[in-house]
């Protein structure tokens, strides 16, 4: 397992960045480096904290011990296989890459240096997602026979302190997108249903007045191999915001509010209601950071190469014309 006093590299010290940045050091690791093209302040961090160095090569003859991938999306991939290829264990943010181009590379490269690899989805540390994934797997409702997943919000109220257009999020070249930015609820679809996916189709949405390159939402209907279907929506332009995702049971419905923090299970002998109240977003990159900096003492192989391919699904889910 990784030691509190080992060398960690942070590649990319932007918004969650700088985030990943603070937990580590709220976890008790000091010895922390960023990687940045451009030495720009922190917005949120004390500069002493952090050794900052501009020279990715640099950066690697420190020899950290794992990476935090959190550079635009299109340079996910290179640098990834850089970090394996030195023998570091790597939490890459999600998306795993905007291209299943290469992927398999990573997938060897993991194996042969015996690095262990976790993608950055951490909605699956949201403890009502992980009551909905449990009531799932152990059929308390009967059998999952559809579902529909929402999340809608506003690109330009993400980060107000920069133009949104320049964003990643919103630039072609840079992996941007509203189903890749947005693909914890595919993700998530694929995680909490049983069964294998079967077939997919996507419908991209460009009507919004967005200044952006990429499509500003889009529509995803999916079939699973038991015959569950499901649909996912996702979208820069909704204002309010508004994510839920609704699981329909032979014998009930569970519906998750992400703002509300709730989960809603209805059957026709009543309702019942979970509550979070005053959950802090953070606590989930908190416990998955936990989780990743406990994995790289013990695993497998074939669990990197389920999150690789888990990734390149979803990649190629968002890929499609």
């Amino acid at each position: 397992m990784i030691q509190k006093t080992d060398p960690i590299l942070i590649v990319g010290a932007g918004s969650v960045g700088e985030r990943h940045l603070r937990n580590l050091l709220a976890l008790g690791y000091r010895n922390l480096v960023a990687y940045r093209q451009r030495n720009l302040p922190f917005r949120t961090l004390d500069p002493g904290q952090v050794r900052v160095v501009t020279d990715f090569a640099e950066a690697l003859a420190l020899r950290p011990k794992a990476a935090f991938i959190t550079s635009p999306t299109a340079q996910h991939l290179p640098q990834a296989l850089a970090c394996a290829e030195a023998g570091l264990h790597l939490l890459i943010e999600k998306p795993l890459s905007h291209t299943a181009e290469g992927l398999d590379r990573l997938e060897d490269v993991a194996d042969r240096r015996g690095v262990y690899v976790h993608v950055g989805y951490m909605m699956r540390f949201h403890p009502l997602v992980r009551e909905l994934k449990t009531l799932i797997d152990e059929g308390r409702y009967g059998r999952l026979l559809s579902f529909t997943t929402r999340w809608g919000e506003y690109l330009p109220d993400w980060h107000p302190w920069e133009d949104y257009r320049t964003s990643y999020a919103a630039r072609k070249e840079l992996g941007g997108g509203a189903a890749l930015t947005l693909s914890h609820d595919l993700d998530l679809a694929l995680w909490l249903t049983p069964s294998p996916l079967a077939d997919a189709h996507a419908l991209p949405n460009r009507a919004s007045a967005l200044e952006v390159d990429v499509e500003a939402g889009m529509d995803f209907l999916l079939q699973f191999r038991d015959g569950t279907t499901g649909h996912v929506h996702l979208n820069f332009f909704e204002q309010p915001a508004t994510r839920y995702l609704h699981f329909a049971f032979e014998r009930g419905t569970a519906r998750f509010d992400y703002y509300a923090n709730t989960l809603k299970i209805a059957t026709p002998a009543g309702e019942e209601v979970l509550r979070r109240e005053g959950f802090d977003r953070n606590q989930m990159f908190l416990d998955q950071t936990e989780y990743f900096l406990r994995k790289t003492a013990s695993f497998s192989p074939a669990e990197s190469r389920a999150q690789i391919e888990q990734s390149e699904r979803i990649i190629r889910l968002c890929d499609q014309p």
